[in-house]
Order: structure tokens, then C-alpha cells, then sequence
């Protein structure tokens, strides 16, 4: 088999929700809630097959149940009628077989004169309702609240058994990219055990999928900061229920990786106290001594979305991490450090790919390489697929790398060799962009690149802060993790 040798990203979305779909039938298994037999009675699907699955997932995960499929197979047609009417008996008849369930819908179909279903598209219908709506309807509301949320209530018991993650806006307003005063979003992911962060990301956008998984992607990796040392594969990722953190993408790593991605009740968020207290002590600590603080009546100058980054990354590391929790009564950077354990690691970070979910339209590789924002991105790869037309996925928060895709399959890393020193925002891009439009309108042009235009604001940013370590980065650490 060798599904195991390839990353998420080189299958299809098709494939992918296929596997999704065998890992939900045989997930009740997982956890000890079903038997082997119990579920080949209301699948109808055979005991080998379902400890085939059962094999493959849990030795390589969500890609053990991959498997190339004709381009009909799984396509079902019914009437919207009919599905209603199968999800109605599914749900109202709990102890009732698939089987009992395919004779009913079969009777109901031929009183009504539709067209009868198989007994292959009543399972299809089955495993589309979530498990959580057939335990809400089997055995009501507290049943359902046991199952699948009260047991996050409790303390995790070492670091990476859980990790919260939530949005909130900031009460401060900074600069926008545009020199205007808005107030930014801060999406966070707390480690439930330590109370350290994991990761974040601050933007002036509205919370989105895209937000969340771009965090878990730099929760989860080796950050580049040595004092910054949380990371590894949580065992459960609970957030709030808002269309913020759901999406295909992100259940399908969660799956692959072996996290059990849990959502509250909607409007009954659990335990979400432990995350709005780190926002509180962002607010108390840290935004209330700064410029642009909704609080503060004096008028300053304001600080940009970029200059209050670093300067939460530094509250973070320097401060939060090594004050002393009042419920924890620790450290929470010395919690996480001294709890003797190794995290769990991706096995590369081609496995995380689907998290960078910022994808650009196809673009065609050229002779010198793919050119992107203005920029050019290079790679030994490429040069056996000029004229070919690719597909990048990036990190809008660093674009000095792209991640290119050819035919679904992860190709190469390609950098940008003009700003490959940095750390370059995608707004940065399209800030040195508009200037050097604004230079040509004016006929002031100074013959600069957006690539110039970049580095050389980059050097003006090192040259007037020398004294914080993150203004430039070395080549060699951009490989460091590949």
C-alpha cells in the first residue's frame, strides 16, 4: 500500500471526504461506544472490511483510507422528499435496523408513487446525520451533553490533552494598511493543561476557518523562536460550534493526525472560561499601557497591526509564560516544559499543507521560476515542469515561501531569493505595490521592484531595530524544519 507515502494534498477532495466517511462509520468502534458486530448490522458493511479500515487508519491515519475510486461511484440521486423522509424515520426509530428502516421508506415510497431507494443509498443518507443529532434524538439532551460535551469540562492532566482555541476583538484600535484607525481580531490557541499559548494570529479581518487553521498550523509545528518551544499534536481540539472553525479541511487533518476535534453545544459554550480569562489578562496587562487603548481618553499616535505583533509576541513570551497562574499556581511555560513528557510530532510539514488553506489561482511555471504578488520563487524542482501549470498554497502572514502542487501532488518549497532573509506579510506585498503604482503615476519612479521596495523597507526596519532579535532572519533557518 502506498497511501502512507504521500501527504493529505496529494489526493482529491473527493477521495479525502470518502475516507471521512469510512472513518466515521468505524470511529464508534474507536471509542468503545459499538461492537464490530452492531455496526456491520446497521451498515450492512462485512466484519473483514470494517477491521481492514480499522487496520489501515490506525497505522497511517485519515491516507490508510484512501483509496482510488471510479468517477461514478457514490453519486446518488434521490428526491429531497425521499431524504427527509428517511432522516425522519432514521431518527424517530432508534432500536429499528438500516434494513427495517430501507423496508419503511420502500412501503412509504410506493404509497406515494416515488421511485424506491436502494438499500445503499438509506446508509448514505444514515452516515450524512451527524452522530450528535442521532443522540440528541435517541436519548434526548442530557444523554447528548454527557457525550459530547461535559467531559471537557474537567482539567487536562499534561500538556496537549487539550487545546482550547477562540476569536475576540481587541479594545485597542491601531493603523490599518491603509494609515486608518481600526480595531483588530486576535484568534488564539491555549493550552488547556499549562495555560501556554500555542499559537495566534492577529488580523483586522472577521474570524474565519481560514484563521483557525492557519494558527493550528503554527500551534502544532516547531516554532523558529527557541523561548517559544510549545508544540506537537493535540489529543483533543475544542472550540466554540461558529462556522469560524468549521471546515472539510480542517476535519480532515484533524483526522489524519489523530485529534479529536470536539465543538461546543451551540450557545452553551463549556469551559470556556480558561481562554477568556488569558483574554482579560491581555486587556489588564498588556493593551491597557498602550497607545489606541478603547479605555484611555488621551489621544497618541497609533501603533500598526505589525508593531503591536511584536509587541504581543514579546508580552507573550516575556511575561504571560512566566507569571505565575493563579488557578495553575506555575509558570504556564514551566508547566508545559516540566511535565517530562515528548510531544507528538507530524511525521513532516507536507502533513499540515491542508491547514495553509490560502490557495492562488493556477499559475504557469516559467523559465526563471513562478511569479506571484510581484515576486519570483524559485526552486531546483521547477525546472522540469516549465510550461506546466501548478497550483501554490502559502502563509499570508509570510510569503518569502510559497508551497507548490503539481497535479495534486506537494512538488517543492520555492522561495522568493530578493526577500528570502525575512519575514514578509502578504499586506506588506501589496503595500510596496501600490507604491511603487503611486511612483509611476506621479513619474517619480525610482526604477524599484516590489521585491526592492520590500527588502528595502525590511533593512530600514532591522537598522532601527537592532535591538529586537526578529527583524531578520537567517537562510539557513527558513530550512531548519524542512
Amino acid at each position: 500500500m502506498q497511501n502512507e507515502q504521500l501527504p493529505l494534498t496529494a489526493y482529491s477532495e473527493e477521495q479525502r471526504q470518502t475516507a471521512v466517511e469510512k472513518y466515521k462509520i468505524i470511529a464508534p468502534y474507536l471509542i468503545n461506544e459499538k461492537t464490530l458486530t452492531t455496526i456491520t448490522e446497521e451498515t450492512g458493511i462485512s466484519k473483514r472490511t470494517l477491521q481492514y479500515w480499522i487496520r489501515d487508519y490506525k497505522q497511517f491515519g485519515l491516507k490508510g483510507l484512501i483509496r482510488k475510486t471510479r468517477s461514478d461511484n457514490g453519486k446518488i440521486h434521490l428526491e429531497p422528499e425521499i431524504v427527509s423522509s428517511i432522516e425522519q424515520l432514521i431518527l424517530k426509530y432508534k432500536r429499528n435496523s438500516l434494513t427495517s428502516i430501507h423496508r419503511m421508506i420502500c412501503e412509504q415510497c410506493q404509497k406515494n408513487g416515488w421511485q424506491q431507494p436502494s438499500y445503499y443509498q438509506v446508509y448514505k443518507v444514515s452516515q450524512s446525520l451527524s452522530p450528535g443529532l442521532k443522540k440528541l434524538a435517541h436519548d434526548g439532551k442530557k444523554a447528548y451533553d454527557n457525550q459530547y460535551d461535559l467531559v471537557y469540562r474537567r482539567e487536562a492532566s499534561y500538556p496537549n490533552e487539550i487545546w482550547q482555541a477562540d476569536h475576540t476583538p481587541l479594545d485597542i484600535i491601531v493603523l490599518n494598511e491603509k494609515g486608518k484607525p481600526e480595531r483588530p481580531w486576535l484568534t488564539i490557541i491555549l493550552d488547556d493543561y499549562s495555560r501556554a499559548v500555542a499559537g495566534y494570529f492577529l488580523t483586522f479581518e472577521n474570524p474565519s476557518a481560514t484563521h483557525t487553521s492557519l494558527v493550528l498550523h503554527q500551534a502544532i509545528w516547531k516554532k523558529c523562536n527557541p523561548d517559544w518551544q510549545i508544540c506537537g499534536i493535540p489529543e483533543t481540539f475544542y472550540t466554540d460550534h461558529g462556522s469560524d472553525f468549521t471546515s472539510n479541511h480542517l476535519e480532515q487533518v484533524a483526522i489524519d493526525l489523530k485529534i479529536n476535534l470536539v465543538f461546543s453545544s451551540i450557545g452553551v459554550p463549556r469551559g470556556r472560561g480558561k481562554i477568556e480569562r488569558f483574554f482579560l489578562t491581555v486587556n489588564q496587562l498588556f493593551l491597557q499601557d498602550l497607545p489606541g487603548y478603547l479605555g484611555n481618553q488621551t489621544t497618541t499616535s497609533l501603533l500598526t497591526l505589525k508593531e503591536l505583533n511584536k509587541k504581543l509576541l514579546n508580552f507573550i513570551l516575556y511575561n504571560y509564560h512566566h507569571r505565575i497562574h493563579g488557578t495553575t499556581k506555575k509558570e504556564p511555560i514551566q508547566s508545559w516544559n516540566n511535565s517530562g513528557f515528548l510531544p507528538n510530532m507530524p511525521e513532516s510539514l507536507e502533513s499540515l499543507d491542508l491547514l495553509l488553506l490560502n490557495v492562488a489561482k493556477p499559475r504557469k511555471v516559467h523559465s526563471d521560476g513562478i511569479h506571484f504578488q510581484g515576486l519570483r520563487y524559485i526552486d531546483t524542482n521547477l525546472a522540469a515542469y516549465v510550461g506546466e501549470t501548478v497550483i501554490i498554497r502559502y502563509d499570508p502572514r509570510d510569503i518569502a515561501e510559497i508551497r507548490v502542487f503539481y497535479q495534486d501532488k506537494y512538488l517543492c518549497t520555492a522561495i522568493s531569493p530578493e526577500i528570502s532573509d525575512y519575514t514578509v506579510d502578504l499586506k506588506e506585498i501589496v503595500s510596496a505595490r501600490n507604491k511603487v503604482r503611486r511612483n509611476l503615476k506621479k513619474q517619480f519612479d525610482s526604477g524599484k521592484t516590489v521585491a526592492e521596495e520590500i527588502a528595502l523597507s525590511k533593512q530600514k526596519d532591522f537598522e532601527n531595530n537592532t535591538d529586537k532579535p526578529n527583524a531578520k532572519k537567517s537562510k539557513l533557518k527558513r530550512y531548519f524544519n524542512e
